[in-house]
């Protein structure tokens, strides 16, 4: 959010109120504590009749630091919360004197300044990393009207802080964005949007971003969080909440892994998933017609071509139109479910099947969960509805733990029956204007609901099939969703643009602590052309986790056309022979937070030339693949120093003395996918 207008004016109808300095500081409980009036105090008189912010510096492990910045502390607080872990000890050190105020932990150290006007400086090792100076940290009120009165105005309350960006410092994360890699001159509203991924809307908005100097900044808060990254002032982040307090922390690194590493700690890690889950999904696609002999048709055919395949997935329309989600099978197509599901098991297949967390007015489900108040009210009591979607569906409210057991024994049922994991879609639409079971303020609820939804299954399939066996395939998240894999990008289009911005979304996310990610191979809306397909083909099945699915047409590979056919077999075969590589990275993810797919960037964070990169990427720590991004089948791309050798024409190259660009051409058969010696 914009509160200027250029650098010098604020817009119309917002008050300003920064820190301008240190009035106080002390030590308390382990903290800093300090307070910073918003006009200068030169007089008694001048401490009366303004805004005083209280900053309060903690360390909840080392090298992190918790920046919480409040106005009204009598404000009340209302959940939900982020789920932050932190139970290790920080070794911190506070020292206060005339001139500053300082907090260190590891090698991380806040200096405030106490001699002068408003300036906080960040350092790790002893080497600056950024400011928070003069306009940055501030308490804005947007009026509604003319300001009659300061006890009357009305008037809409935020805190910000702004913190420097230094000279050739690039921001990166942020959840899963599909615009530019690099995050520089964005506006940016953690806000999740069900919004294709050909805009600036998400489905997975994750406040937390980290720079190349060697630091991350998340912010704690799950509501609409606005970030300004070098878009008010070119030469700062600004990030911004509603209401009378910022919590913020900054994670030094200095390495990006480590970054991830200390970032997960505070929010959590992936687990492990089963080995079956990195094999290649094929759904049904979503508003095609199919049937058991449709569904056995497509299995019998990649058999035949020698596609290995691992999952089958029962799109939206194996429950009956209208009735979703009611976990009915629609008995006119599938007359005998448990059946199926056993013979597609013989064929050594797992099943998936399509869930959301609405309920259709006309589902089984409806009016027993109406009754049992196990669904998102209005504020006059009566149960939220829309059509947008589902025809009159309700939202199962998932801070009722009476609503969370009763839904997950809807969904214990279809493991009973065989089914193995779910595609958690959806979680995005969810209204800001509600009344929550336990009081959740509806705002910050409608990020941190896909949190709720999404563990409620996972915890079901952990305790049905043990740790380690559980996956689902989720389109929505927030911080902390990276504990529910896998996640897969949402609905892109069938262009060469979209596979582009698809990747830019997943390198974006893998940036933001998730470890596992997959998409639509194809695209999603409309029909790949065959030089499309069969490119996405070896970009999906070099992806940490591979599914073939569509809108309204069907993702079997000779439906495009038989070549499709024998891509589809041999970079599944790769795929197959790289596992092992995927699998150590796999455990990196699950350890550290480190993502299978990797940006250049991450792994080569000293090399200039990969800081923009975003057309190539790392799997795991040794493999790069560039997939072709045009009908050319010319590929431009990146090489770092180093021995390399190609995986599938077995060139080796030799760049000890330094990295180079390389251009070359590659029929579908192939693609730039070098591993390091």
């Amino acid at each position: 959010m914009k509160f200027t207008n250029g650098f010098w004016v604020t817009k119309d109808a917002i008050s300003a109120n920064y820190a301008v300095q240190v009035y106080e500081a002390e030590e308390k409980d382990g903290s800093l504590i300090v307070y910073a009036p918003c006009r200068p105090v030169k007089t008694r008189g001048d401490t009366l009749g303004m805004p005083l912010l209280t900053i309060k510096y903690s360390s909840p492990c080392d090298n992190v630091l918790r920046v919480t910045m409040s106005h009204f502390e009598g404000a009340l607080k209302k959940g939900p919360f982020f789920d932050v872990k932190t139970g290790k000890n920080s070794s911190s050190k506070i020292t206060i004197n005339d001139k500053t105020a300082s907090l260190k932990t590891g090698s991380l150290e806040v200096r405030v300044n106490r001699d002068g006007p408003w300036k906080v400086e960040y350092s790790g090792d002893n080497t600056l990393l950024t400011k928070s100076e003069s306009k940055s940290a501030g308490y804005m009120q947007e009026h509604e009207g003319p300001v009659q009165h300061m006890f009357y105005s009305k008037t809409k309350a935020f805190v910000k802080d702004e913190l420097t960006l230094g000279v050739g410092e690039f921001v990166y994360g942020l959840g899963e964005r599909f615009g530019s890699f690099v995050k520089n001159g964005q506006t940016v509203d953690i806000w999740n949007s069900d919004g294709g991924t050909a805009s600036e809307q998400a489905y997975k908005n994750i406040p937390f971003y980290m720079t190349n100097k060697g630091y991350g900044v998340f912010v704690n808060n799950p509501g609409k969080v606005s970030f300004e990254v070098g878009s008010e002032k070119v030469s700062r982040v600004q990030f911004s909440v509603p209401g009378e307090e910022l919590d913020y922390y900054i994670i030094y690194g200095p390495e990006p892994k480590k970054i991830l590493e200390r970032y997960t700690e505070l929010t959590g890690r992936p687990p492990l998933l089963p080995e079956w889950t990195y094999g290649l999904w094929l759904s049904t696609s979503f508003t095609t017609n199919y049937d058991e002999k449709t569904v056995m048709h497509f299995i019998d055919g990649m058999a035949e071509r020698n596609i290995p395949l691992s999952v089958f997935h029962f799109d939206c329309f194996w429950m009956k139109g209208f009735h979703w989600s009611d976990f009915v099978w629609d008995s006119e197509t599938f007359p005998d479910p448990k059946g199926l599901i056993e013979r597609l098991h013989k064929k050594g297949l797992k099943v998936c099947v399509w869930i959301n967390s609405y309920i259709a007015q006309q589902s089984v489900l409806f009016k027993e969960g109406c009754d049992k108040g196990y669904f998102i009210k209005k504020t006059d009591g009566s149960v939220w509805q829309t059509d947008l979607w589902q025809s009159g569906m309700a939202i199962v409210d998932f801070t009722n733990p009476d609503a969370c057991k009763w839904y997950a024994s809807k969904l214990e049922t279809l493991l009973d029956m065989g089914v193995d994991a779910f595609k958690t879609d959806f979680g995005e639409r969810i209204p800001d204007d509600c009344v929550y079971f336990d009081g959740s303020d509806s705002v910050k609820m409608h990020n941190y609901y896909t949190f709720l939804y999404n563990k409620c299954v996972f915890d079901l399939l952990e305790r049905k099939k043990g740790k380690g066996n559980a996956c689902l395939f989720a389109r929505s998240a927030t911080a902390g969703g990276q504990q529910f894999p896998v996640h897969w990008g949402g609905d892109c289009e069938s262009t060469f643009e979209s596979m582009a911005e698809t990747l830019r979304g997943g390198l974006s996310l893998g940036l933001s602590g998730f470890g596992y990610w997959s998409h639509d191979i194809g695209g999603f809306e409309g029909n790949p052309p065959p030089a499309l397909f069969k490119r996405w083909l070896a970009f999906g099945l070099l992806s940490s986790h591979s599914r073939l699915h569509g809108s309204n047409s069907y993702r079997v590979p000779w439906s495009v056309d038989e070549e499709s056919g024998e891509v589809a077999r041999v970079f599944a075969c790769i795929k197959e022979k790289i596992k092992p590589q995927l699998m150590k990275a796999a455990q990196e993810a699950h350890e550290k937070g480190i993502p299978v797919l990797r940006a250049m960037v991450l792994e080569f964070p000293h090399d200039p030339a990969c800081t923009h990169l975003d057309r190539q990427y790392m799997l795991g720590s040794s493999i790069l693949a560039a997939p072709v991004f045009s009908e050319t089948n010319e590929v431009e791309y990146y090489m770092p120093a180093g021995k390399w050798k190609h995986l599938i024409d077995g060139r080796d190259l030799d760049l000890t003395l330094g990295g180079r660009w390389i251009k070359e051409n590659y029929d579908f058969m192939s693609l730039p996918l070098w591993e390091r010696q």
